[in-house]
């Protein structure tokens, strides 16, 4: 099997999968090597890339996904009639608490916070982004909380390892840092609007939003524990 015609088998296999595709799956469907499928894969986003194709390969959630690009995100919320729901400031904060500090417990998430996040966290686990991996094996054994597959395709990462570091955070040159800890204008209740870049489209779709927003998961059977109460302090 020449490069063309693996590269055909892959787009296939990439176009009728409903989420990304680990390059191991696509080594037993190929008869090679991991390594192999891999290459083959990126080699297939190559030429799209250089053919300057409104489509793409990308490597999120440990596999591979064709994606629309970024930039035609509002011409395909179109055809799909669907409007992307936003996160609300209170959510963004407990995902990016759960994100950077998982396995984490409710309780040092409202530590940190500083109000109740039960709320928060249901609504993050219905959404897929936030789920149930346990208990601590402490006194009271609460839940620990983590971040699901959805979550990485969500925001276009291969793995957690792709998250910002704290140095990608700091105050630019001439910009004024805001004090640790304050929230401009408060906090924000579950539902109300939040900032331009955390939005995503509803489930099914595996097409990218307009630049600056996340992209869109693909469908994907729910994560264990998902579909568990969140008051697990």
């Amino acid at each position: 099997m020449d490069d063309l015609e693996g590269m055909r088998i892959v787009e296939a296999l990439l176009f009728v999968s409903p989420e990304p595709l680990p390059a191991q799956r696509v080594a037993e469907v190929l008869g090679c090597d991991k390594k192999e499928a891999a290459r083959l894969a990126r080699a297939l986003g190559g030429r799209y890339d250089e053919q300057g194709s409104a489509i793409g390969v990308e490597e999120v959630a440990g596999g591979f996904q064709i994606r629309t690009r970024p930039d035609l995100g509002p011409w395909v919320r179109k055809i799909l009639a669907a409007r992307p729901s936003k996160l609300s400031r209170a959510a963004l904060e407990t995902l990016a608490i759960v994100a950077y500090r998982q396995p984490v417990t409710r309780p040092d998430i409202e530590k940190i916070r500083g109000v109740d996040s039960s709320g928060v966290l249901q609504s993050l686990m219905d959404r897929r982004l936030v789920k149930i991996m346990g208990r601590m094996d402490v006194p009271g054994r609460p839940i620990i909380y983590g971040t699901t597959r959805n979550f990485l395709e969500l925001f276009g990462l291969s793995d957690l390892s792709q998250l910002p570091t704290l140095k990608e955070f700091e105050e630019p040159p001439g910009g004024h840092a805001r004090p640790e800890g304050s929230r401009e204008g408060g906090q924000a209740a579950e539902g109300e609007g939040a900032p331009e870049g955390a939005t995503h489209e509803g489930e099914g779709s595996a097409s990218a939003t307009a630049e600056g927003e996340a992209a869109v998961p693909a469908d994907g059977e729910p994560e264990d524990g998902d579909g568990l109460d969140a008051d697990g302090g």
